[in-house]
């Protein structure tokens, strides 16, 4: 019975010892896929990045916000802006708002020089450029009926405005009379 128990034991630690051993073999070939697979990753993203030099970068930065800059790189970017401070608005609305200038330039992967020209300001960002699509011209029919349609927005903004103005001081007085008027109808005996 000894002996029985003694080889239970004893093979039931072997058991143990192949089914860590397979476990840590398992492990092992994971991780050797997990690198292969890391090293394919980097291979392609390094494989495909190319120097590209930096031929020439000026900035000048003004204490007072204005600033100018330009470069050019070795695969024929250029492209240079300059801004300055500006202060917009009245009383408790006035910021300090950024206006840029700039431009740009590149070779598109067809072959075409696409070269733009920007603004940027408190109205947004305004590029021009050849590239660019532009709007077909609006037709004198639609343009009338828009100049009608603003001209009755603008005309209900005035009379909403008039509707809210407080009545002026005639007013007032006539309006007092007829209501004394009213009031001696009322309680005269």
């Amino acid at each position: 019975m000894r002996f029985f128990i003694l080889l239970v034991i004893v093979g039931a630690a072997v058991a143990q010892n192949q089914y860590q051993n397979q476990g840590r073999q398992q492990q092992q070939q994971q991780y050797q896929d997990d690198d292969q697979q890391r090293s394919q990753i980097n291979d392609r993203q390094y494989s495909t990045t190319t120097y590209i030099p930096i031929l020439q970068w000026n900035k000048e930065q003004e204490h007072d916000g204005t600033y100018r800059t330009s470069y050019e790189t070795g695969n024929n970017i250029i492209a240079e802006e300059s801004g300055y401070i500006r202060s917009t608005g009245e009383g408790e609305d006035k910021v300090d708002t950024l206006v840029q200038s700039g431009s740009y330039s590149y070779t598109s992967p067809e072959g075409q020089l696409i070269s733009v020209t920007y603004t940027a300001d408190e109205t947004g960002f305004h590029a021009i450029g050849d590239h660019i699509p532009t709007p077909p011209p609006v037709s004198e029919e639609i343009q009338k009926g828009l100049d009608l349609i603003y001209a009755g927005i603008k005309k209900q903004q005035e009379e909403a405005a008039h509707d809210q103005q407080p009545p002026k001081e005639s007013q007032l007085l006539s309006q007092q009379r007829l209501d004394r008027q009213e009031d001696n109808k009322k309680y005269r005996f």
